[in-house]
């Protein structure tokens, strides 16, 4: 492993933040989705024809993949002062990024609270809000209508062990009730001053591809991408050239 490429551990906001960096040149901070990692942007880039061109940062967030959550509570808010306080660490005052459903939340958050960090960012099936229907489906985040496959896919993201993996349900149970930490206002949306590549897929059983119309006609310099027949965070697989392409295109 060289100089421009680390598996680093930081102590921020109370936990053991686990964060890879590879490359040089200008920041792209990458953003998992919830119950994801920051490996799964593998499965999207080539880090390294990637790490010629930026200096990827790539975080798991707070209670994923190999970081801790000593304090058992989570919020979207909270993600977004964890990456600031990492950036801060790595002394990094401004970036790009994307951000994949829970980590393009996450962006919103960063966006709005300090708009002058973000030069430009891409956020992937991440809504303003929670509607009704994501909110049926967060309710049934529990261990006990978990398949063996389900486990199975978790234990290979999450290295903490099981308790780790049933906090992660326990945390996207709460996203049901919860209705301050996601509640973004047109007047809000409109502080964000990052041109912005909205993503969404036309089929998303979660987040409605309207919500992307409405972060577009709120966020300035906003532009719309919605993928014929994607489904929530449609950007692996069948479509993850399109995306690779069209992301980095617009950064």
């Amino acid at each position: 492993m060289n100089a421009t490429q680390a598996t680093r551990t930081a102590t921020v906001e109370g936990v053991q933040l686990h964060y890879e960096v590879h490359g040089q040149g200008a920041p792209l901070v990458l953003l998992h989705g919830f119950t994801g990692a920051g490996a799964d942007w593998r499965h999207v880039f080539d880090f390294d024809a990637l790490a010629q061109r930026y200096q990827l940062i790539v975080p798991d967030l707070r209670g994923h993949g190999r970081s801790d959550n000593p304090s058992g509570a989570f919020t979207v808010r909270q993600c977004a002062t964890d990456v600031l306080a990492l950036l801060d660490q790595l002394g990094i005052p401004r970036f790009r990024a994307i951000g994949l459903s829970l980590g393009g939340n996450t962006l919103l958050h960063i966006a709005t609270r300090e708009p002058a960090r973000v030069e430009r960012m891409v956020i992937v099936s991440s809504p303003p809000y929670y509607p009704t229907q994501a909110r049926r489906i967060m309710a049934t985040l529990t261990e006990e209508t978990r398949t063996p496959a389900e486990w199975a896919e978790m234990r290979a993201r999450h290295s903490l062990g099981d308790e780790q993996i049933r906090a992660l349900w326990r945390y996207g149970r709460g996203f049901a009730d919860s209705h301050d930490d996601m509640s973004f206002t047109p007047p809000l949306l409109a502080t964000i001053t990052a041109p912005t590549l909205i993503v969404y897929g036309d089929s998303d059983p979660l987040y409605p591809v309207e919500l992307g119309v409405e972060l577009y006609r709120s966020i300035p310099q906003s532009r719309l991408w919605v993928v014929p027949g994607g489904g929530h965070g449609p950007i692996f697989q069948e479509h993850r050239d399109a995306f690779a392409r069209t992301a980095l295109a617009f950064l």
